[in-house]
């Protein structure tokens, strides 16, 4: 989902997001071989990568993502899928892109979720947004909190727990990182993978989405050699 496309739309219909579903281009294109991976078409060597936070051997793959965005939402069951049977040495950890109030306003639900050790209801959230209506964003933070409150109390977190995790220093720290991430990895669409901090890939770029998970896993193999 282009920048442009998001930031124009997202305050007037994001309600009406249609969800957009990959998965027909994925089966009918067959895996592309390792050896024909090409920089500058199935993935972009990033300008100013990032340097390793993990332990020598362990290589960090990020999922740089939006609610709102249906492509996202596509791809999050294969994700998942993958998730389950990634290399050992693989970190995977998601980032909620922030190009704006209302996207923030998603990244600090994300986090309040992980805060609270309920990564289940991520795919809640998905399904809330694109299949239940449920925009969970709003043209102010205190409306946006209020249907955050909601939405988790149906889920079985306590106005306590809620509040408690979602004006934490802890929330609060992961929310400003994500928005400066989204910067450094000059985020331009989502969803977009990083691998290693070094490079950036998609579902358009690989080909489909079986293709993306094979060049993730040789590009990770590539930099847990080195």
């Amino acid at each position: 989902m282009n920048r442009g496309i998001v930031i124009a739309s997202v305050f007037a219909a994001a309600a009406a997001i249609a969800t957009f579903s990959m998965r027909g281009e994925a089966a009918s294109t067959t895996a592309t071989p390792a050896s024909q991976w090409r920089p500058g078409l199935n993935y972009t060597v990033l300008a100013y990568p990032q340097p390793a936070t993990l332990p020598k051997g362990k290589v960090e793959v990020n999922e740089v993502f939006w609610y709102g965005c249906s492509h996202c939402f596509a791809l999050d069951p294969v994700l998942e899928s993958w998730k389950a049977n990634k290399p050992a040495y693989v970190e995977f950890v998601r980032i909620p892109v922030i190009w704006g109030p209302s996207h923030r306003q998603h990244a600090r639900l994300f986090y309040t979720l992980q805060k609270l050790g309920r990564d289940d209801l991520h795919p809640k959230v998905f399904a809330a947004i694109h299949q239940g209506g449920k925009t969970l964003m709003a043209s102010t933070d205190q409306e946006a909190r209020a249907m955050h409150l909601s939405f988790l109390k149906e889920n079985g977190v306590s106005e306590k727990q809620f509040n408690d995790a979602y004006d934490s220093p802890d929330v609060a720290k992961q929310v400003d990182l994500a928005q400066e991430l989204t910067g450094r990895y000059e985020v331009a669409s989502v969803p977009t993978m990083i691998v290693a901090g070094s490079y950036s890939t998609s579902v358009a770029q690989a080909g489909g989405e079986s293709q993306l998970l094979a060049l993730i896993n040789d590009l990770a193999a590539r930099e847990q050699r080195r």
